[in-house]
């Protein structure tokens, strides 16, 4: 029987959670360490074999193998709380921001130098916030999708356990995956919005470097995943809706974790997901990278942030894989289509969520606040389903994804990236021939007027596009006549180019257009086909206006129709009668002898009937103003967008003439002058004597103002504007249409007397 010396070792300090314990060679309570340093003796009478452990090398991180036995807390020590930051984070500016650090320097210097002096730069100042809000405002509405990569990768960016304090009114962390280990790249706990629960889970990465290593970079292990799913059976057992949020370039890709089954845990958490009976809603609020966002995120609903993204590769890795060079990151972005706005363009997204112009870091609250309108909203509406719909309502999301119907034309947008038919060859029809075509079909028109009208729409709408496609083709060939066809084309690809990128038509490029078009229409006279055009031309203006004739016609009839169906309404038909009736009875021999409650009642019950026949119009898509105007004040009045728009053009004169008075140079000398005095009333002893010269002098510029604008037309604009309106008050006095509108009196200018 042989035995094991072993040298004596102290374990004075070793936490339980570090010991090794191992039945199969009956060694119990030694640290691993200390266990590496000892050695094993075997003692068979006079043979002694000795073996040493033989020290492998450890895994990397996160793995428990790094961490160190004799740290307190054994190796989930670094597993902490949560908690706010010691140092505020140090602002990091992004390449494509470097333009509003000038700007930011410059108000900065200024409110030195005022602060310095003592001197008012109230309004320098102003100007240049107004110009970084403006060039802040510019920037972050025309963001390219590389720079809302950028953005959803800020190191500033808050995380989910910032959103998640933010929005909830008390949360509590679950940790652990019940299988040895809990993975800190996801976090996962019970939360209450106003009064629900709610299940929380989502990606965690650090807000520094320290905690970043900590977090694995949010790229969680298979423990991670399994983590999640634990928590989805206990919501689903306690009926918890769930919210997830998703924030990783993807899962961790070690040999541990390919080991530990990375695959098989993404592919369990999404069979499960899709069978569970609790709303959820996933909320992308960074990056969400491949089957790693895609573990947490089978969801009823997927909303994203405003400048986030959700790929299945990277554009790095993309652009690697395609181009050879990671360079091309750009342009891979641009095709991968990973913002949310195309997201949601494609019916992957739900909804985006708003950020603040600068992004998400620049006011996180704020950030936090949309996240949870967001969640109750669509909790709201998830919550209104029984389980078998809402199950459904998951399925089809990710079922419709990429679906497509024959038959449907496809959206102009999306043909940019497809192979270019080859276009069919143009055969030109002489103008005598066309000149026959259309005359013949004129005359079946008016023949089919009485018959079937649908037939002579179909036969115009035909000729009318083999008559545009003419004129298009004479118009090319006039281009190119003229060496116009160079230009025209570049841009043409300039206009598709800026239309395809949701972006907006940039002046430049619509200056060009016009002058080509300029420059087009003057050369036109001395194009060798501008006879042909001309006269193709005038015949298609000749179909437009017979195919609106047709129009004019059958809209005719039906108006006719329905006013008869209006008028013959039973309450309408009595009304008529009892009316007929008491005017018979009156007496009356002229509309002079109705007395004035007759007359009352047909006032009445005319009004009522053009409410119904302005209806019938509505219905069929016309608003006919003439008619609206007549049923909406049949007094003349003066309608209140009317009173809002000359009370905002008479401000816009008023503020005009106080600017041009400002510029004068008299006036200009007293602004120099009250800006020296308030410099010296700073530094000198003399305050009440300052005071008095600086009271005087503003007095002098309000009197010049006020000269300048009573000296001019705009007060007796005032005055006539404030008339009308007062007459019209005291004549709508019963039905109150303007009486005690606080707005008209809030934008009415000051009088200035």
């Amino acid at each position: 029987m042989s035995s094991i010396i072993q040298p004596p070792i102290k374990f004075t300090g070793t936490a339980v959670s570090d010991l090794l314990q191992s039945s199969n060679n009956h060694v119990c309570g030694i640290p691993l360490k200390t266990l590496g340093r000892a050695r094993f003796s075997t003692r068979r009478r006079d043979l002694i074999v000795t073996a040493k452990l033989r020290k492998v090398k450890k895994h990397e991180y996160p793995w428990p193998d790094d961490a160190d036995p004799n740290v307190e807390g054994g190796i989930l020590s670094h597993l902490s709380s949560f908690k706010p930051l010691k140092e505020k984070p140090k602002p990091v500016t992004l390449d494509f921001e470097k333009p509003l650090v000038g700007l930011e320097k410059k108000i900065i210097d200024v409110r030195k130098m005022a602060d310095e002096t003592g001197l008012d730069f109230t309004d320098q100042i102003a100007s240049l916030e107004h110009k970084y809000q403006q060039a802040l405002k510019d920037l972050y509405t025309h963001l390219t999708p590389i720079q809302r990569v950028n953005i959803a990768r800020h190191p500033n960016r808050p995380t989910f356990l910032d959103h998640v304090f933010s929005i909830t009114d008390k949360f509590v962390e679950l940790h652990g995956d019940r299988a040895g280990y809990d993975d800190p790249a996801i976090v996962t706990g019970i939360g209450t919005i106003d009064g629900e629960r709610y299940m929380f889970m989502g990606h965690q990465k650090g807000r520094n470097t320290k905690e970043n290593i900590q977090r694995n970079f949010g790229m969680p292990t298979p423990h991670g995943y399994r983590k999640a799913l634990r928590m989805m059976y206990y919501a689903d057992h306690h009926g918890f809706p769930i919210v997830t949020f998703i924030d990783t370039p993807g899962a961790y890709a070690d040999l541990k974790s390919e080991e530990l089954g990375q695959g098989e845990a993404i592919a369990h958490n999404l069979r499960t997901m899709f069978g569970l009976k609790v709303p959820i809603v996933s909320i992308v609020i960074g990056e969400g990278g491949s089957g790693g966002a895609l573990a947490i995120g089978c969801a009823n609903k997927l909303l994203m942030l405003e400048n986030a993204v959700f790929y299945v590769a990277s554009p790095e890795a993309c652009a690697a894989i395609l181009w050879k060079s990671a360079k091309a990151s750009p342009k891979a972005a641009e095709k991968l289509r990973i913002t949310a706005g195309e997201l949601c363009k494609l019916q992957i997204a739900d909804g985006i969520i708003p950020e603040p112009l600068g992004g998400a870091h620049a006011d996180p609250l704020w950030t936090s606040q949309q996240i949870k309108a967001a969640i109750v909203e669509s909790m709201s509406d998830l919550k209104k389903m029984d389980t078998k719909k809402l199950l459904e309502h998951r399925m089809l999301k990710f079922r419709k994804i990429g679906g497509f119907q024959e038959g449907i034309a496809i959206d102009p947008e999306r043909k940019v990236n497809m192979k270019k038919k080859e276009e069919p060859i143009v055969t030109q029809m002489s103008v005598e021939r066309l000149e026959s075509e259309v005359n013949k079909l004129k005359e079946q028109v008016l023949k089919a007027k009485g018959s079937s009208t649908e037939l002579s729409e179909s036969g115009l709408n035909e000729m009318i596009g083999i008559l545009e496609r003419e004129v298009e083709h004479e118009f090319l060939e006039a281009v190119k006549a003229m060496g116009l066809n160079d230009r025209l084309e570049m841009l043409r690809k300039e206009f598709s180019k800026a239309n395809a990128g949701d972006q907006i038509v940039h002046p430049g490029l619509l200056d060009k257009i016009d002058k080509l078009r300029d420059e087009f229409f003057k050369s036109l006279l001395e194009a060798p086909n501008y006879a042909s055009l001309k006269k193709k031309l005038e015949m298609l203006e000749d179909l437009y206006r017979t195919k609106n004739e047709e129009k004019t016609t059958s809209l005719k009839l039906e108006i006719n129709k329905k006013f008869n169906e209006v008028l013959d309404r039973p309450e309408i038909k009595q009304k008529m009668e009892s009316l007929k009736a008491e005017f018979n009875s009156s007496g009356a021999t002229s509309a002079e002898d109705i007395d004035e409650e007759l007359k009352n009642k047909i006032l009445q019950t005319k009004k009522e009937i053009e409410v119904e026949l302005a209806h019938a119009l509505d219905s069929m898509g016309l608003g006919v103003e003439a008619v609206k105007s007549v049923v909406g004040d049949l007094n003349q009045q003066i309608s209140l967008p009317d009173v809002k728009v000359r009370i905002k053009n008479l401000n816009e004169e008023v503020n005009k003439k106080i600017e041009e008075t400002m510029g004068s140079p008299d006036v200009r000398n007293l602004v120099e002058t009250l800006k020296l005095e308030a410099a010296k009333a700073g530094n000198t002893s003399e305050s009440a004597a300052s005071k008095s010269r600086i009271k005087a002098i503003e007095q002098q510029i309000r009197k010049k103002v006020s000269e300048a604008i009573n000296s001019s037309e705009l007060k007796e604009e005032y005055e006539q504007l404030r008339a009308e309106i007062l007459e019209v008050r005291e004549s709508s006095g019963q039905n109150g249409s303007l009486k005690g509108d606080s707005s008209i009196e809030a934008s009415m200018p000051a009088n200035s007397g």
